[in-house]
């Protein structure tokens, strides 16, 4: 039997850095340091909740709950309850040896979540804000290059500010761009209105992928205190359709020939599963056809055309789903573990993931042949994030 499966090195392609206390103070320009985003004491939920201009966001160790021992919404209140892989990043080195991963794509918490808070900000201010972010994530990931890839955020409400935060970020060593995928939550046209064609251009012309994390954008204040307040099944019904919420996004690229504006433009669905792939794009396929888009664009191929060019999923959890999907999709499937969340593959107390993330993924690729399983652990998100494969 081949060794690929124990051999390959593992590429998680979604994972969370949760962000320290002193983040935005040591990385904001002087004149901005008495007003930085920093966490702030809540007698309402007696712990330090993250405060952004007036708003009151997510507790410190909200969203870092590896090898917690309740269920969320129970989460360590402070950074020494915290797994330290959550924010130290030679931490994190050691936990990725631990968990059988190589490299690991680093994602956003607080600026990633509650981005509408950041917007209210004064504009110089705001733009400030995320470069901050931009420089302290490449600082995380400067503990070693290839190992730890930053995906950069940015100040999407002002076009010509986030190109320049692009090119600055990209030059930085980030290897991705993160965007919402409904921007019209917070007051913007969506990606395929002719006010984003400049940035996406810039990003196409730098060859780095656009991705759409589940949440971005979603989370206000009020929310943030209900999923405080609520159960597991009202967690649930929250979850899975955010979770779902992406299959609309790219729907959306596809159908209005976004993809086919931009046709080396790559867009990764994060944290959304893989499953959904083939039955979204049978779908598009029967209902282009059956409405008669084909006539009315007749420039553009059918939906799984470009689906299968420039759209990727990942997969954490998946057994049954996947291994239906899996050989019509390999080319467009990667790994993630969602680390450090409370429904990521981190081993704990009370987590369903019962062992660590490469046996799980093995379990879940066991039976593929070799070259599925070499695209799904390394080639495709190696190729996407730019990663050097270990000697």
């Amino acid at each position: 039997m081949s060794d690929v499966l124990t051999t390959t090195p593992l590429i998680d392609s979604d994972s969370h850095v949760t962000e320290p206390a002193d983040l935005w103070s040591t990385h904001l320009p002087a004149k901005w340091r008495d007003q930085a985003p920093k966490p702030v004491w809540s007698d309402r939920f007696n712990e330090p909740r993250w405060r952004v201009g007036d708003d009151e966001l997510n507790g410190i160790g909200e969203f870092a709950q590896a090898g917690w021992p309740e269920f969320p919404p129970s989460h360590p209140r402070s950074y020494e309850e915290a797994d330290p892989a959550s924010f130290d990043p030679k931490a994190r080195l050691e936990r990725l040896d631990e968990y059988g991963v190589y490299a690991q794509v680093l994602y956003p918490n607080v600026l990633g979540f509650s981005a509408r808070s950041f917007m209210k900000l004064e504009p110089e201010f705001s733009f400030a804000c995320v470069s901050a972010y931009n420089d302290f994530l490449s600082e995380f990931a400067d503990t070693d290059p290839n190992r730890l890839i930053p995906i950069m955020t940015l100040p999407f409400w002002d076009v010509e500010a986030s190109i320049a935060e692009m090119n600055r970020a990209a030059d930085n060593g980030h290897r991705g761009v993160l965007l919402a995928a409904h921007y019209d939550k917070v007051g913007l046209p969506n990606l395929w209105d002719a006010r984003w064609e400049p940035l996406l251009k810039a990003i196409e012309e730098r060859g780095l992928s656009v991705n759409f994390h589940i949440g971005f954008n979603e989370l206000t204040p009020d929310i943030i205190s209900h999923l405080l307040e609520s159960p597991g099944d009202e967690h649930t019904r929250t979850a899975v359709p955010v979770i779902m919420g992406n299959v609309r996004v790219i729907v959306d690229l596809v159908c209005t020939g976004l993809c086919h504006r931009f046709p080396k433009l790559n867009f990764v669905s994060v944290e959304s599963g893989a499953s959904w792939l083939p039955y979204v794009m049978e779908s598009l396929d029967w209902n282009w056809k059956g409405h008669g888009a084909h006539l009315v664009r007749p420039e553009m191929e059918v939906p799984s055309f470009y689906i299968k060019r420039q759209i990727y999923g990942s997969f954490w959890f998946e057994r049954e789903s996947l291994s239906r999907t899996i050989g019509m999709m390999a080319d467009n499937i990667m790994f993630e573990t969602d680390f450090p969340h409370g429904v990521s593959l981190s081993p704990g107390p009370v987590s369903p993931a019962d062992r660590n993330p490469r046996a799980m993924a093995e379990e879940a690729l066991r039976g593929q042949p070799d070259d599925i399983i070499e695209k799904v652990f390394w080639n495709n998100a190696a190729r996407l994030y730019n990663i050097e494969k270990p000697a």
